[in-house]
């Protein structure tokens, strides 16, 4: 795992550390971080789970998106990470505009959900903004939706066959947006 660095080709386009209105704006990276027994790169960043840890890969406050990487295992169950990410991480950006959530969970080994009030509360937020948004996970494992699914977290995220499978590394940060707003427009219609 200690490999595996967050995403870093849109660089060029955004660094969460030189971001004045991110939670990590200024923050240095030299320790590697743990997920348990396994040394993680240095370069993801905390923010309050002991078991996960994310990457803002890219946020554009004028078209209220962001797309943000994770690593490691999502435990609502013993952490409550939903509590500590939406705190810290999700309420500030939605506060600066951020309305539509683009969630890369390829390297999410597990999920661990609880109840489903944080989810609940961070999709109405979304929603009630003026360009209304959402919240899509991409390139879930089998397991991990299931385990969302069994949480109905489908009730508040985009996420599932639909939105698996997506090479997202290929776009750009707005080439991507369109692409998984187009994927939530389409998912929209056939549930109608």
């Amino acid at each position: 795992m200690h490999d595996i660095e967050p995403f870093y080709r849109w660089r060029a386009n955004y660094a969460v550390e030189d971001d004045k209105q991110s939670s990590f704006f200024k923050t240095t990276y030299s320790e590697p971080k743990y997920v348990y027994n396994y040394i993680l790169h240095p370069l993801w960043d905390e923010f309050g789970s002991t078991t996960l840890y994310l990457k803002v890969l890219y946020a554009n406050y004028d078209k209220g998106f962001t797309i943000i990487e994770f690593i490691g295992e999502w435990n609502d169950t013993l952490y409550n990470d939903i509590e500590a990410l939406k705190r810290r991480v999700i309420e500030p950006m939605i506060d600066k505009g951020i309305s539509k959530f683009i969630l890369i969970l390829e390297n999410v080994l597990n999920f661990h959900g609880s109840d489903d009030c944080y989810y609940e509360e961070w999709a109405e937020e979304c929603q009630d903004s003026f360009n209304g948004g959402w919240i899509v996970a991409l390139n879930t494992f089998p397991h991990v939706v299931d385990e969302m699914h069994t949480t109905h977290l489908d009730t508040y995220v985009h996420f599932g066959a639909h939105y698996n499978d997506v090479n997202w590394r290929q776009h750009t940060p707005k080439s991507l947006f369109s692409a998984v707003e187009m994927l939530v427009n389409e998912g929209v219609r056939r549930l109608h």
